[in-house]
């Protein structure tokens, strides 16, 4: 995020409210200091950014947040490089003269909003200092530890806060911020800081009324109803985060992200026309950025606009920036719009580029396929998965020859469907179905006995021994074996009570008894 300045978290700059005479008494100059910003981009150029996407849009998660948001808060001064970096000393940053005369002035303006401390505490704060400046953090700790209380300044707390914060003690650091606030409730940098260490703990809920307080004590800044906005989201609140966000990008209107944020918020709320609108916008400053034309691409299927989504993927797959999940989506666009070579395509090239993708999805379109009489391009399409996933569990694997034993059926191969349904039952003996299936078969070849074993076999499974007896009923009626029928449909009844077998059972008796059986 730019305009990180907007946060002005007191990271090591210890809050030093001295007051003039203080100051005097140690010849030290007091003069106002500006506060330190933090730096306008990330140090690490590839660190993860946050893009407040929709859901299925490469949001981010909330350690990536946190990564984010811990590199945000380094501070950078203007004649130094940015503060506290993995690979600099903390020790040169506080022996630098210009950091230290900032840490003495930093809390003499603004009285209402930051807390003063006595001479005593003052003195306190030089031994502080000192202790930083020479790597021993501990000790200083343990100085602010014991000088704190209910009675000391909340600058004290803060301060520890800060040191606390930098060191990822995040719970003790808000702690620290809660006392401080308690002691001094106007303290707006305490407000700050604590919202900013609720929101890199991911307690987004919690970070809400902090970071809100530090808006009304004065924080009124892009960063804080940027992150408002964020948390807003995260609780599900996207009424808020819309008008969090629209604060954020009236007082830093450079800043990509609110705009992203809104989008995730015109998602949530289903307006994809404004989705469209404003990734639009995005895309004329940035057309290089493959998540916005995916956004824009979901924002056009949701308004019932499949092929303009279909042209967002297909340019991204053009310039070679086209995910395997999104070649999924493609994929799906051109079979509902019964394009099924394009869609066999798309949903092709993306098991081949990525098989982490797995298996489902690509599953289910060929069984759409089979469903629509796509026999050929279903042919096609089950090639492709068992080619990229040779490997496949049972119930998978199940699932591809099933398909393959109705589109042998299609076909007219009625001994490559048996061949098919026994590799499921290898797979599978208390497959049910395919026991049921390979009844019906045999039965339909004349083969009796060996239909009636199936049939017995599926039976013997709870699930599936109503349609068993049934199956195997129908083929006894078949054969005009009257008598021995009407009990499995009886007992089919019993299980699995149905209109249509009702029926069945009915006219079956009725045939018994004018044959006497």
């Amino acid at each position: 995020m730019k305009n990180i300045a907007a946060i002005s978290l007191c990271a090591f700059v210890l809050v030093a409210c001295a007051t003039n005479d203080a100051a005097k008494k140690k010849d030290r100059p007091v003069r106002l200091a500006p506060d330190l910003d933090l730096p306008s981009e990330p140090r690490d150029p590839n660190a993860p950014r946050p893009s407040p996407l929709p859901p299925g849009a490469n949001d981010l998660t909330n350690e990536d947040l946190a990564r984010r948001f811990a590199t945000q808060l380094k501070i950078e001064s203007a004649a130094q490089p940015a503060l506290f970096d993995e690979n600099d000393s903390d020790a040169a940053f506080w022996k630098d003269p210009d950091v230290r005369r900032r840490f003495n002035e930093s809390f003499i303006s603004e009285t209402d909003v930051e807390p003063k401390y006595n001479p005593i505490e003052a003195d306190l704060i030089q031994q502080v200092l000192e202790l930083m400046s020479n790597e021993k953090v501990d000790e200083a700790i343990a100085l602010i530890e014991q000088n704190r209380g209910p009675a000391a300044s909340a600058a004290l707390d803060a301060n520890l806060g800060v040191i606390r914060f930098t060191r990822n003690e995040l719970p003790e650091a808000i702690s620290c911020y809660e006392a401080a606030v308690a002691k001094h409730p106007k303290f707006r940098r305490a407000w700050s800081n604590l919202g900013a260490a609720y929101f890199r703990l991911g307690k987004y809920a919690e970070a809400i009324p902090a970071l809100t307080r530090a808006i009304e004590t004065g924080a009124v800044n892009g960063l804080n109803f940027g992150f408002l906005g964020y948390c807003y989201l995260t609780i599900e609140n996207s009424l808020s985060a819309e008008s969090a966000y629209r604060m954020a990008l009236l007082l830093d209107p450079k800043t990509e992200d609110w705009k992203l944020g809104l989008v995730r918020c015109f998602f949530k709320q289903r307006r994809y026309a404004d989705v469209v609108a404003l990734t639009g916008e995005l895309l004329a400053a940035k057309p290089e950025r493959a998540d916005l034309w995916q956004m824009q691409a979901s924002a056009y299927a949701g308004l019932g606009q499949p092929m303009r989504a279909a042209e967002n993927y297909e340019f991204l797959e053009r310039l070679g920036k086209l995910d395997a999940a999104n070649l999924l989506n493609l994929g799906d666009i051109y079979i509902n719009e019964e394009l099924f070579d394009l869609g066999v395509g798309a949903y092709s090239r993306a098991i081949a580029a990525d098989v982490s993708v797995g298996s489902a999805r690509p599953i289910r379109a060929a069984r759409s396929l089979v469903g629509r009489g796509a026999s050929r391009e279903a042919g096609e399409l089950l090639a492709a998965i068992e080619a990229a996933f040779p490997q496949l569990e049972v119930e998978p694997r199940k699932e591809v020859l099933r398909l393959r034993a109705r589109l042998a059926v299609a076909s007219g191969g009625g001994a490559e469907e048996a061949s098919i349904l026994e590799e499921i039952v290898q797979l599978d003996p208390l497959d049910g179905r395919a026991l049921i299936d390979l009844g019906k078969y045999y039965g339909a070849q004349g083969d009796i006995e060996r239909a009636i074993l199936y049939f017995e076999r599926g039976a013997g499974i709870e699930a599936f021994e109503a349609d068993a007896k049934v199956g195997h009923a129908q083929l006894l009626v078949q054969k005009q074996r009257y008598a021995e029928a009407l009990p499995l449909l009886r007992r089919a009844q019993t299980l699995k009570p149905r209109e249509n077998i009702q029926k069945f059972l009915e006219e079956v008796e009725r045939v018994a008894q004018s044959k006497g059986q």
